[in-house]
């Protein structure tokens, strides 16, 4: 009988979450990936991972909201029985003036940036504290460490983020549970679609590599995080190509 490893990945259907997904997708591994509304992508995504061997459960809903947090985690327990890993993925950005920005849309990437990960980290920790086992991992973002012009909500929850990873590893540590989180530069995403072609190339100028990461790359992090030994733990590793 294979003993798989239970995973959980959320923001899964595009981008850096469905690399992530489909990384850490074998036949010893058991994976519920989840996202807000684009159920036809996550369904795409849960055929390739099938391919690869895996089990797959999806959910549909907003990690913001506790409620269906606590959905996901029920599916995740009355499928697999206990969660191993948390990759906690699921964000949003927000580009524009700060004088710009409505109460609503404060609260909308509050919601999805950082009360996602308290919703999630909530039920998962609870679940690894009775094992003394399990590790949580945080996509976060380098603007959380050093702040960007315009993006001034977006930095204010990845450094939330980056904080609470930092402090919630040193509260589990104890436990066996890790905590860590990627802080990411550029990335070739539809997060970066804003960005025209000539904006694009001056950005790649900017970055000492060169050129934009790849969500394959991130997921290549996130796997040897999976795979490190307890002793690493509270933190925060950047992947920028040497950015910043």
């Amino acid at each position: 009988m294979i003993m798989r490893r239970n995973i959980i990945v959320t923001g899964a259907s595009r981008g850096i979450g469905r690399a992530i997904a489909l990384s850490l997708a074998n036949e010893e591994t058991s994976l519920l990936i989840s996202c807000s509304k684009s159920a036809a992508k996550l369904n795409e995504v849960k055929a390739l991972i099938e391919e690869k061997g895996a089990r797959c459960e999806t959910y549909i809903g907003d990690m913001g909201n506790y409620s269906d947090a606590m959905k996901m985690f029920d599916l995740a327990f009355q499928s697999f029985g206990h969660v191993d890993i948390l990759i906690n993925n699921a964000g949003i950005s927000m580009v524009g003036l700060f004088q710009d920005m409505t109460a609503d849309e404060w609260n909308k990437i509050c919601s999805t940036n950082i009360d996602s990960v308290f919703n999630c980290c909530h039920f998962a920790v609870k679940d690894m504290l009775g094992r003394h086992c399990g590790k949580i991992i945080n996509i976060s973002s380098v603007w959380g460490l050093y702040g960007a012009s315009c993006e001034v909500a977006y930095s204010a929850t990845k450094g939330a983020v980056n904080a609470f990873t930092r402090a919630l590893a040193k509260e589990l540590a104890p436990s066996s549970i890790q905590v860590n989180a990627i802080a990411c530069g550029a990335i070739n995403t539809d997060m970066n679609s804003h960005l025209d072609e000539s904006e694009k190339n001056a950005l790649e100028e900017e970055i000492p590599a060169g050129r934009f990461g790849d969500p394959q790359e991130v997921a290549q992090l996130v796997e040897s995080l999976v795979n490190m030994n307890s002793y690493l733990t509270g933190q925060i590793i950047t992947l920028d190509g040497g950015w910043i």
